[in-house]
């Protein structure tokens, strides 16, 4: 009689199965539907192959396209199948690295003498069509790292055995579809066949494991899908989305710049950018206000030795600039605002009655970041981070951790950005983190905890965590359905440790706090250049750094369209007048390609009766009111932060 396992589905279901069974028996067992969906199949957090025996009791998701571990599988078979059509056109090439990347797969090639442009990625991919309609099966085969290394060195492929040689012996997979064998761990999808539509997407060079000492490779880019629609549909998401490009409007709104004389990836917020920026910081300080935060303000340095106690120094070297030598002391520019809020804590003696603590700051930090990788305002050198620290005990902790997940998802409601959550633990990997297992333990089963209390739907994502703790990711849709990952919650029994924490409990014994760091926006700049893209430029009213310009028809209005103007801002309202002497239709045409939300115009009539004629950012003309129903309109648009409608 067969032994049987435990198997546990992702609805907390468990059944009993024979020991051996695969990944699409399990999936055949439920639907034969299902079956034909699924690609892959997670147990205990590792992704593997459909037809893999399971042999001990474990907990399971059958991963479809629509899951990130299918995505992941599908991606990862599709730049196997894109090295067999280079393959096939390119007999000499040597092949690196071929991974699933965030949207898509890439993979690094020798190409030796065979120079290739992107003129040339329209052949390519008709060739993996051609090849992925014969639905070749995935064959996975274990070998010695000596079989591995002969096979590669006789082919002359110096790149797989330089992988090979950083491998132990007897952990080594070689993966075989058609007439191409990888160097492979896995998973892959069943059969080629599943891959239906293609899009080679550019070209680039890529150093041999990114080093600029090594060989520069042919890096090719591409995404995959399971049906030609979706690949449709997502070709006019990316041309969308270049209408959208922050970097692209954040230079006609006159938002921001950056200056090389300045320094690369240190941006400059200009008037707009500032006021905008600014209406951002007003809207969190004034609701972290209302819930109990208080605010402080922590320097650009820091004396290395307080880096070196968080572990931030050298932990993040990578990342950081050169230490300042300081008479004999050492500083660093801040990579970390959390340090600073623990001797914040630690200035005095603190009580349980002085706990929750909840410390906040919009404080700039300094990470080095390779020239290649800046991006506008979504990834720089300099960058400011809507951080705060809660220090409370931990009976106060899952409450805390509550408050900080209704802040959370109360600011992205209010930019109407929908929110997947992630609970981002650890995995086996001890070196990486810091800390007492037991903490961990604790840390992760009541995140868990508050997320079921809360109903939330989650996924949990092993390997994901900081050094120092579990952490609640926030991954938001924005309006052409990207997914971003932003704000973060971070639960934290390490520091207490490393900065000596304590608080006097109500039995007069000391005791370590436990800290939670948050922070909804992420950094300010990065979360902007979201918000521009997300919005098109066409921010709500109560966001917009110009809300209203008001626009005389002649010389004759323009005193009455200084009263306007005048009115306007005693309500609060940012406004400006377009007094020049031009023609009404070129003041209209200005505006509106600033994208500013109302448009007053003044002409005679309206300065006889009071009133004005509006016109909305592309709506047009919407009417005349009377100049205090505008008043009071725009008031209370700001004031309930409407969204812009469609």
């Amino acid at each position: 009689m067969s032994e049987s396992i435990s198997i546990t589905l992702p609805d907390g279901s468990v059944r009993s199965f024979n020991k051996g069974i695969t990944g699409l028996q399990i999936a055949e067992s439920i639907s034969s539907g299902l079956a034909r969906a699924t690609l892959s199949i997670t147990v205990n957090g590792e992704i593997i192959d459909l037809d893999r025996s399971i042999n001990e009791d474990a907990s399971i998701t059958l991963n479809t396209w629509d899951s990130e571990d299918g995505k992941y599988t599908f991606w990862h078979s599709s730049a196997h199948i894109l090295a067999e059509a280079v393959q096939e056109l390119y007999p000499q090439a040597k092949f690196g690295i071929g991974p699933p990347i965030e949207n898509g797969f890439y993979y690094d090639i020798d190409f030796g003498d065979d120079a290739i442009t992107a003129a040339d990625l329209t052949k390519i991919e008709q060739k993996f069509l051609e090849l992925a309609r014969h639905k070749n099966s995935f064959e996975r085969q274990e070998i010695s790292k000596s079989q591995a290394l002969s096979h590669y060195k006789e082919k002359g492929n110096e790149y797989k055995v330089d992988l090979i040689e950083g491998l132990e012996d007897g952990s080594i997979t070689f993966y075989t579809q058609g007439n191409f064998t990888d160097l492979c761990r896995g998973p892959h999808v069943p059969s080629t066949g599943v891959i239906k539509a293609v899009k080679l997407t550019s070209i680039a060079g890529a150093y041999w494991r990114g080093d600029n000492e090594s060989k520069q490779l042919t890096r090719i880019y591409g995404i995959s899908f399971p049906k030609q629609k979706m690949l449709t549909e997502y070709l006019e998401m990316v041309e969308e989305a270049k209408k959208r490009d922050h970097r692209k409007l954040g230079k006609e709104l006159g938002i921001y710049m950056i200056d090389k004389m300045v320094g690369s990836g240190l941006p400059i917020w200009l008037p707009k950018g500032a006021r905008l920026r600014r209406t951002l910081e007003s809207f969190l300080r004034d609701e972290q206000f209302e819930r109990g935060y208080k605010e402080v303000i922590t320097p650009h340095i820091g004396n290395i030795e307080l880096y070196k106690t968080s572990g931030h120094y050298p932990y993040y070297s990578d990342s950081q600039y050169d230490p300042i030598q300081v008479d004999d002391e050492e500083y660093m520019l801040k990579p970390m605002n959390c340090p600073h809020h623990h001797r914040v804590y630690s200035n005095k003696m603190r009580s349980y009655r002085d706990l929750p603590l909840r410390l906040a700051e919009f404080g700039t930090v300094y990470r080095y970041e390779q020239s290649g990788e800046l991006s506008g305002l979504s990834r720089v050198r300099g960058f400011t981070q809507d951080d705060a620290h809660i220090y409370c005990t931990h009976n106060q902790l899952k409450q805390e951790i509550k408050h900080t997940i209704n802040l959370t998802n109360f600011v992205f409601d209010t930019f109407g950005m929908p929110v997947d959550i992630r609970l981002s633990f650890r995995d086996d990997n001890a070196e990486k983190y810091g800390g007492e297992m037991e903490y961990w333990n604790r840390a992760q089963t009541e995140i868990q905890e508050v997320a079921d209390e809360m109903k939330l739907d989650y996924t949990i994502a092993l390997g994901e965590a900081s050094f120092y703790g579990p952490k609640i990711d926030f991954i938001i849709r924005d309006a052409i359905g990207r997914k971003w990952q932003l704000g973060t919650v971070q639960v934290d029994y390490v520091m207490p440790e490393r900065f000596d924490l304590t608080y006097i409990g109500s039995d007069n014994d000391k005791h370590r706090p436990v800290i939670i760091h948050r922070a909804p926006f992420g950094s300010m700049e990065r979360f902007t250049s979201i918000l521009i893209e997300h919005f098109a430029g066409n921010f709500p009213v109560w966001l917009s750094p110009l809300q209203v310009k008001v626009l005389p028809i002649s010389d004759d209005q323009n005193e009455y369209a200084k009263t306007c103007v005048q009115a306007l801002k005693e309500i609060g309202v940012r406004v400006e007048i377009d007094d020049r002497s031009e023609q009404i239709g070129a003041k209209i045409r200005d505006a509106e390609t600033s994208k500013v939300p109302y448009m007053l115009i003044t002409g005679a009539k309206e300065q006889e009766n009071n009133t004005v004629s509006v016109r909305r950012h592309r709506k047009g003309d919407i009417g005349t009111f009377t100049f205090s129903d505008f008043l009071s309109t725009i008031k209370n648009e700001i004031e309930t932060k409407q969204l812009p409608e469609d």
